[in-house]
């Protein structure tokens, strides 16, 4: 039998439509509700992140308040003062361990960085100082420790003296200003004195550097320092209540000279033992002799500032004040050193 259009009928039979469904509600229980399921888990997500971002907002928020009390109390800002530290750190020891002759440079840097700041420091404070001719026979002398043999390098330094001295009488005698007597005598002792306290300290520090090892003493002296320093700052932040010096400095205290002094001794022997070679005891002498100088002379440089009327040599590096902030415990330590050197070297075996 045929349709109207011709064709032959479609006896095909037809798929049952109720197995049909039961397949697609079997298959639709099986994969789940995915609009359901997607959302729960994006809420997770964002949940979990969103409690993350409390964290650590939260974390940071007291991180600033401590950072901030840190500041308060000392006047440093603590992060910037550990990463710059910790670079400048790691290019000395990189110079002294890789190529020696790279602590040249980098000496020369900071002691003429160091020579600037005390310059502009003396000169804002009413003194005459000659800039050019300081820094010049600065650097001779620097080098002069390194390069010369020792009689030259105490002759240079007796040159370097004597020249910025008679520099300035002469600089006074062309200007006549009608500066008074005492104004110029104090003008000649501040020249004479710069050269002494940075460049001649710091070329001592290339005499010791020149020695067969001497690379090795220049980096433990300077840990120690860094050390005492480092144990003063936290102890006394942590415990400090007793002044040490309130007319000189006084952030610094006896519970903060109590933490240098364990760890200027500890450094002092383990540097001795590892490092320069000497016996226990010469590095317990070699730790608490650095412990005085560095004292001593970060003392010393807090009494130069509060006689200047300021409370750092610059601003250069933050968190840490001038760079002469920085070698003021390293500088004087230098002498400490060229003598235990020439005391201690024949113990080394």
């Amino acid at each position: 039998m045929s349709d109207a259009s011709g064709d032959p009928p479609d006896l095909s039979p037809t798929e049952p439509r109720e197995p049909r469904r039961q397949r697609d509600a079997a298959r639709a229980r099986k994969e789940g509700p995915a609009p359901e399921g997607g959302s729960d888990f994006q809420s997770q997500v964002r949940a979990a992140r969103n409690d993350f971002e409390t964290q650590v907002a939260h974390a940071r928020a007291e991180f600033d308040e401590a950072n901030e009390r840190i500041k308060q109390r000392t006047g440093r800002n603590l992060i910037l003062a550990v990463l710059i530290g910790l670079t400048l750190g790691a290019a000395l020891v990189a110079s002294l361990i890789f190529v020696k002759w790279l602590f040249v440079v980098f000496a020369l840097a900071a002691v003429l960085l160091g020579l600037f700041e005390f310059a502009r420091a003396l000169t804002a404070s009413g003194r005459k100082v000659d800039l050019v001719p300081q820094i010049g026979v600065g650097v001779l002398l620097l080098l002069a420790g390194y390069f010369a043999d020792a009689w030259l390098h105490w002759v240079a330094t007796f040159v370097a003296v004597a020249f910025v001295i008679v520099w300035r009488l002469l600089a006074q005698m062309a200007a006549r200003d009608g500066r008074t007597y005492g104004a110029v005598l104090s003008d000649v002792l501040v020249a004479g004195f710069a050269q002494l306290y940075v460049p001649f300290l710091g070329s001592l520090c290339l005499v010791v550097l020149r020695q067969d090892g001497g690379e090795w003493w220049v980096l433990a002296f300077i840990i120690t320092a860094v050390a005492a320093d480092t144990g003063a700052y936290a102890t006394g932040l942590a415990f400090g209540k007793h002044p040490m010096a309130p007319r000189i400095s006084p952030k610094k205290t006896w519970e903060g000279f109590a933490g240098a002094a364990a760890a200027a001794l500890i450094a002092g022997v383990l540097l001795g033992l590892f490092m320069i070679g000497v016996p226990w005891w010469a590095g317990l002498i070699f730790g608490a002799v650095i412990l005085i100088t560095a004292t001593v002379g970060d003392l010393a440089e807090s009494m130069i500032k509060r006689d200047l009327g300021i409370k750092d040599m610059s601003s250069w590096l933050p968190g840490h004040g001038g760079v002469l902030d920085r070698l003021d415990s390293i500088l004087l330590s230098v002498v400490a050193t060229v003598a235990l050197y020439y005391l201690f070297i024949p113990l080394v075996g």
